[in-house]
This record gives C-alpha cells, structure tokens and sequence, in this order.
C-alpha cells in the first residue's frame, strides 16, 4: 500500500541533484506543521547536531519554528551537503511520509519528473552564444523558405516579384514549458522513453487531459497502478477519471509519449495480468454469464461473495473495483447508489482514521493496512489487530464481515478501498505488513513510535499491551540494553496491581498524606507518564524560563514536569501532597501567565485530566 509500493527516486539521482532539489524546496519543507518528529528524525540519522536540535525544539510560536527548520535546512545544506541520500532516505522513510504531506508531494515531484534538474543556473557566458546559434538557426531556415517560394511560383534570381518579406517570417514559439513529461530523445530517434533507466520502474502516462504515474510492478500484479492527483488507480478507473469511460478499453485510452499502452503490452515493455470479468460483476451488471463457467461458478452471486477465502476475496478486489475491463459502469454504479452523499473525502486523509463496529472503537493506521488477514493496522487499548480480527472481537455479529461491518465517518471500509483510500496488497506483496516472518509479526503487535514523546528510535516494547517506549521516557526509566525476558510497561503494572488488590476508598486529605514509596510511587509514576501523554506539543515539558520570553518576570516560583520527573526518581518526595502540589503549581502558573489564551486552555483542560486520573487511582470517595 502507499508509498513502500512505489519506486525509490534516490536510485537513479545523484547527490548533486539531491543537494539542488534541497536548495529549491527549503521553504516548503520548513512550513510543516509539528516538525517535533522531522526534527528528531535529522537528530537520529546524524544530519542534526544535538544543539541545533534542542534549540528549534524549545521554539513555541509557528513563526519561530518555521524560521528554525529553515535555519536547520541551511545547516544541513552547507554541514551535510555529501551526505543527500541519507538526508531525503530519512525524509521519505514511512512514517514520515504519513505525518507530513508536503514531504509526499517532494517524492511524487522527483518521481514523476516535475522537478527539472539540468535547469540550473544560466552560464552568462554561454547564453549569448546560444542565442546566436539560434539567430543562425533561423536565418537559414528563412533562406529556406525564401528559396521554397522562389520555387513555387517559378520565379527566378530575376524575376520582379517581391521578395521574402520580414512580416511573413513566422513568429518564434516559445519553448514548452510544461516540466511534467518532457523528453529529450528527438524525432526519429530509436531510443523510446520506455527504456530509459530512469523510468524503469515507472512511466508518465496521460488520458485526456489528466496525468499520472504507472507503476510497472503494481500493474504487473494486477493492483491500483496508476498515481495522480495524489490518489492510486485502477487503469479502468483512471480512464474514467481521464473522461475517456467511453473508449471502455483503457489499454487504447491511455498512452504513455502518444503511445498506447495495447502497443507497450504486445511489445513486452509492459507486464500485466489476464484478467477476466469476475462472475459476481456479470450477475450484477446483469450480464450473461460465459456457457463455459462451471455449474459451480454459475451458482448466485450472493453465494460467491461469502464463499472462498479471505486471501481469494482479496485477490478478486482488484476486479470489483474495476480493474478488468469493462468493470468500469458496475464500479461507478455502485458508487452512486451506495455514496452519492460523499462528495468531499478530505476527512479520510489523515494517517489515523477512528473505526468502529457497532460496540468496538479503534483506531486504523492507514500505512500498516495490507489486507482483511494480514496488516494489523487497527489499535485499540489493549492491542493492534488486523481488520479481521477486529470484526471478531464484537459478539453480536453472527455473520461478521469486515468490508462491511467496520465503518469510518459512517461509511465502510468497502467505500475506503473503492475510492482508493485504502489499497488491499497482492497476495505476492512480500513487505514487513504482509510478512508471514515470526519477526515481523512480533513488531506489527506494539507500536512504532515511543507512547510517551511521541517520536520512533530505539523502543522497549511491552510484553502484556501494544505501548512502546524510549528507556529514558519510560518512568521508572529502564536501564541497560533491554529490560527483563519479560517486561511490563507501568500502565500494565498499575492495571494488574489493581486487579488483585481491594479497593480502599479514603478521602482527597488522606491520599494527600500517603507517604510516596511502594504502591503510591507506582500511581505517582502512572500520573506522571500520564501527563507526559496528554501533553502532546510538549508545552509543559521543559523550564519556560528558557522557552517563554519573560516568564520569570510575571511567575515566581516555575514548575515543570521534567522537574517533576527529576524529584520523583531522586525521591525528593515525602507525601503524595508534595507530588501533587507541584503539579498544581503548573496549572497555577500556567492561568497566571496565559489568562484565557489557546496555552491558557490546553492547562486548564491538563489540570481536569489529572484531578480525574488522581481520583480514580486513589479510589477518593
């Protein structure tokens, strides 16, 4: 699915290319949105030295940021301009693509050559040379011409007709400057844009007036293949797209430099699968189905739509899509019936999509989805589950199909995968989601960024529930190379601590009292790396007299939670009281300083939270 399917432009450019391409796009890369993740993303491949890093993160206002992940660019431009292919290997990496769309849009330019290398800067000395050559170029061809009409109307040296005329000279064209799909082969030459090395994995393609990318491999296994306007299509439906539907013959539709794609495919520059119309689209589309089907092919529709495997449905997604030709009328009446009322699908964009089935809630990872059986892409709080196994998990459905039952936004994920929101792999795909290795396995079961700040690197996973930590981020953190054989995270630890423990209910001033060792350091961990959670842009992490200019002028006594931390593993804490008092003097401090502003309310809604999560671990009547 996604990006791990497409070629990787880094193969065929060099670190020159790589470093221009840099230079060119400094200013759309540095205004994303959040770049925490970008930032350490630098930090852990080496492209970022550790100061650089520490102070663009501390910046809190977007123009600040903004103005440091230019600063970081320029630095990586001139400190690391031999290592290129590291820099963009790091930025088009998986999970950075999915947080950061400008960065797809970069790798889609370098793929499907909008992005002009060789128009680099001008040699002022050459260009008045090459504007003579030109000037020579045109007189000969008006010589040319003058000699043609001379010709024509059998008129000699001699003759007193009027000679060729200035005003009769045609006007120069401007030159095409449409970067898409230019070529520099010239007319006649045998070399054709399909051989070429660097569209070995991919051609530009056009139908009607829109254009693409044709991705060899995928047609070659029969999946979505072609990629424009930041969508996946099916060769059927991008002829739709193209407004050719009519042609009903994508392969004659759609051409790549005028070629069709019929003379590619007879050639054997192209592979693709023999495709038939599946049984299920003649039934309803309410075509004949072939004499030659099998009495056990020709049995209802509805029969076959349940029969088989998961792994077969799969296979046959392709088709029902419209893939094979003539599926295109089926697909988009379907379409019609079942969705007329969707026309914007910007709420399906995000990496992360809510899921539910009927009392299940979950959350489903766009890039980890493969399949019904393989990807285990939806995370609930206690697991990362494949779209199959999720619908099992609900008890009232007898008959449970995933397509249909889990929805999002209130539609199926039937309707994500027609509109190629979501894309079901071949059952060829060998990728990590698609693996049967016990290794991979093993990592599609926690998650892929740590739970606390965030951010990927070198995890500690927990045996007993999906979460993922860093060992310093984890409280108590964890040290040496990995934890125990097997290791609870802290959340799993309180949970079943609480599982065989009687609740004891005692009031707010009681809790308050509790001396911090024991139990009560366990509940003063989970409150912390709670906090640590919510606190998603990381605004009360670090001192705010570093980071808020004259903070110390208007708050005299600051508290944070890295200070926080650092009392509690030091043990400086001698009552529940005095952990909690800390942390009501952040929110004191944080109504002080920000009255009724955005940070003002992100504290007041920090402070509701933790009230809530003291209460309910203290059991306080």
């Amino acid at each position: 699915m996604g990006v791990n399917s497409q070629m990787d432009p880094l193969d065929f450019l060099t670190n020159e290319d790589l470093l221009l391409f840099l230079r060119r796009k400094k200013t759309e890369i540095s205004c994303m949105d959040q770049p925490h993740t970008f930032l350490t993303q630098l930090r852990d491949h080496d492209l970022l030295s550790e100061e650089m890093y520490q102070k663009v993160k501390t910046m809190r206002s977007r123009e600040q940021k903004q103005r440091g992940v230019y600063g970081v660019l320029d630095w990586v431009e001139i400190k690391r301009s031999q290592c290129m292919h590291r820099f963009w290997g790091s930025m088009f990496k998986d999970h950075i693509l999915q947080l950061y769309p400008t960065l797809r849009l970069l790798r889609n330019n370098l793929m499907d050559g909008s992005f002009k290398f060789n128009e680099k800067h001008l040699d002022a000395e050459a260009l008045p040379e090459k504007e003579n050559d030109e000037g020579k170029h045109e007189k000969a061809k008006e010589k040319k011409r003058a000699r043609k009409r001379k010709t024509d109307d059998g008129s000699g040296e001699d003759s007193d007709g009027p000679g060729p005329s200035s005003a009769s000279t045609p006007a120069r064209k401007k030159s095409n400057k449409k970067l898409s799909f230019s070529s520099p082969v010239k007319k006649g030459d045998a070399e054709e844009i399909w051989k070429w090395t660097l569209f070995k994995t991919q051609l530009p393609v056009t139908c009607g007036q829109q254009e693409g990318s044709l991705h060899r491999d995928r047609l070659a296994r029969g999946e979505e293949c072609i990629f424009a306007k930041g969508r996946w299509f099916t060769p059927s439906a991008f002829e739709q797209f193209g407004g050719k539907e009519s042609c009903r013959n994508w392969k004659c539709s759609i051409r790549c430099r005028k070629t069709p794609l019929k003379k590619l495919l007879e050639e054997g520059h192209l592979q693709c699968p023999h495709m038939k119309r599946s049984k299920r689209t003649c039934v309803l589309n309410n075509a004949p189905v072939p004499s030659s089907a099998s009495s056990t092919e020709s049995s209802s529709g509805e029969s076959e739509s349940s029969a088989g495997t998961e792994e077969e449905r799969d296979a046959a997604d392709f088709e029902e899509q419209g893939g094979a030709e003539g599926g295109t009328e089926f697909r988009g009446r379907v379409e019609e019936e079942e969705e007329e009322d969707m026309d914007n699908l910007s709420v399906f964009q995000a990496p992360t999509l809510p899921v539910t089935c009927v009392s299940l809630t979950g959350t489903l990872h766009k890039y980890r989805f493969s399949s019904g059986l393989r990807g285990k892409c939806i995370r609930t709080d206690e697991s990362w589950l494949t779209p199959e196994e999720f619908v099992r998990q609900e008890e009232a459905l007898t008959d449970a199909n995933w397509r249909r039952d889990i929805q999002c936004h209130g539609k199926t994920l039937n309707f994500l995968l027609k509109k190629a929101i979501l894309c079901i792999h071949s059952l060829l795909c060998g990728c990590e989601k698609c693996s049967d290795n016990e290794r991979d396995l093993l990592a599609q079961r926690n998650d892929d960024v740590c739970y606390e700040c965030y951010s990927d690197g070198n995890l500690v996973c927990c045996d007993e529930c999906p979460r993922a930590f860093h060992g310093a981020c984890h409280l108590p953190a964890i040290t040496g190379d990995s934890p125990h054989e097997k290791w609870m995270c802290t959340f799993c630890v309180l949970r079943t601590s609480q599982q065989w423990c009687d609740p004891s209910h005692v009031t707010q001033q009681e809790a308050l009292k509790l001396p911090v060792s024991s139990q009560n350091r366990l509940y003063c961990h989970y409150l912390l790396l709670y906090m640590y959670r919510e606190d998603v842009q990381r605004v009360f992490v670090q001192d705010p007299c570093k980071t808020v200019r004259r903070y110390s002028e208007f708050v005299a006594q600051p508290m944070w939670l890295d200070r926080i931390k650092l009392k509690l593993e030091g043990k400086k804490y001698q009552t529940v009281g005095d952990f909690v008092s800390d942390f009501q003097l952040i929110f004191s401090n944080c109504s002080t300083f920000n009255k009724d502003n955005e940070f003002g309310k992100m504290g007041a809604r920090l402070k509701d939270l933790f009230d809530k999560e003291f209460q309910k671990i203290f059991t306080i009547q």
